[in-house]
């Protein structure tokens, strides 16, 4: 195989890790919405909200979507800059480590604001509801891996 050869398969066994990488962490921070959407299943079926809560609940789940959707889209610029970032080094060089160092911040960031936002919600509980809260979150967290 010549050198150019060798090159190109180099380069596409960096991309595909780098992009393993990526799929992985991606992979992690989805293992974290269960919970979330067990929570707010909770919220919405099994704890006899009442007018109050639920308008108070709702408020909060709006400004959190907006917040949510603006970090799940600079997650996606982070794999743009990663993807050019691996495009130009051709391997885990100085590019490709800031890129990925950026989309964990955010990703960091999603995991941080999910649970503030969680904790907000709880706020609004009653103390009967907000030990059936803690309890499911609890389970949810502590579940065994499917």
């Amino acid at each position: 195989m010549s050198n150019f050869g060798r090159f190109v398969v180099v380069a596409l066994v960096a991309f595909v890790a780098a992009l393993g990488g990526v799929v992985i962490g991606r992979a992690l921070v989805t293992q974290l919405s269960p919970p979330e959407t067990e929570l707010h299943a909770l919220l919405h079926d099994k704890l006899n909200l009442t007018a109050v809560q639920r308008q108070r609940i709702e408020l909060l789940e709006q400004q959190f979507a907006s917040r949510k959707r603006t970090l799940e889209q600079a997650m996606r610029a982070d794999n743009v800059s990663l993807a050019a970032a691996i495009t130009a080094e051709h391997g885990y060089g100085p590019g490709v480590a800031a890129a990925v160092d950026r989309s964990h911040m955010v990703m960091g960031t999603l995991q941080k604001e999910t649970l503030e936002h969680v904790f907000r919600m709880r706020e609004v509980l009653t103390p009967d509801q907000a030990r059936k809260f803690d309890a499911a979150a609890v389970r949810a967290l502590t579940a065994p891996a499917e």
